[in-house]
């Protein structure tokens, strides 16, 4: 059966972003990310489809799947190859090295007490400085072995290589609302001098999947009013 016509939906964290995949050209399946929506704005279509079961979710032959772990085991066993790449990476690090950021980043927005601000930040910095290392590390792939030249900055787009993988799937959409929640409401930036992280964000940007399903500035400022906490 064509997974074109099955359906998945999402939501927007907290709790955190799930992956979902998309169909792009005939023939070639790409990880894509969900449309996100406010839990208390689901669209009525979603109503109908799961009626009582909270995004993320998978319909596929009438068969509801709920837990975004089943969701990825899935979509492996069923979409692979030949006809479908692999959506898991093939370096476990690409997995690893962004599955601490999204809680440095939670407790670092939710705290309200001035004297911890700064040991908050500097450790979601140093989950940043994590991640910056490995995006700018090259790959074993990326070594040519029998090259005279060495290759000491990888330029590939994403964590595993040049493909969106799962592991994409998962960290982009909270590096986005990172980006944007914590510059509204604790005025922090990643750094300009994380070329890395902002390559591999760039990269994303420029992706039909990733761009047209971010969830909007204004919904993700509005999301985050009732977490961040006013510093006292």
């Amino acid at each position: 059966m064509d997974l074109r016509h099955q359906k998945v939906g999402g939501h927007l964290p907290e709790p955190e972003p799930s992956p979902a995949c998309k169909q792009g050209t005939p023939g070639a399946l790409t990880p894509a990310f969900l449309p996100s929506f406010l839990c208390s704005r689901k669209p009525e279509e979603l109503k109908d489809l799961a009626p009582g079961t909270n995004p993320p979710f998978l319909l596929f032959n009438r068969e509801l799947k709920t837990d975004f772990i089943k969701i990825e085991e899935f979509l492996e066993q069923t979409l692979c190859p030949p006809t479908y790449p692999h959506l898991s990476p093939k370096y476990k690090e690409s997995f690893d090295v962004g599955s601490d950021i999204f809680a440095k980043f939670s407790a670092y927005i939710k705290n309200s007490r001035k004297e911890a601000n700064s040991n908050l930040e500097k450790a979601l910095l140093r989950e940043f400085q994590r991640l910056d290392q490995y995006l700018t590390t090259p790959l074993p792939e990326e070594i040519d072995q029998d090259s005279v030249e060495d290759i000491t900055i990888s330029k590939r787009k994403f964590l595993d290589g040049d493909h969106l993988t799962l592991a994409d799937c998962n960290l982009l959409p909270k590096l986005h609302i990172i980006k944007i929640a914590a510059k509204k409401y604790r005025d922090f930036e990643i750094p300009a001098d994380m070329t890395g992280v902002w390559r591999y964000l760039n990269n994303a940007y420029a992706c039909d999947e990733f761009s047209h399903t971010c969830p909007a500035d204004e919904e993700i400022v509005h999301t985050y009013a009732s977490v961040a906490r006013k510093m006292t």
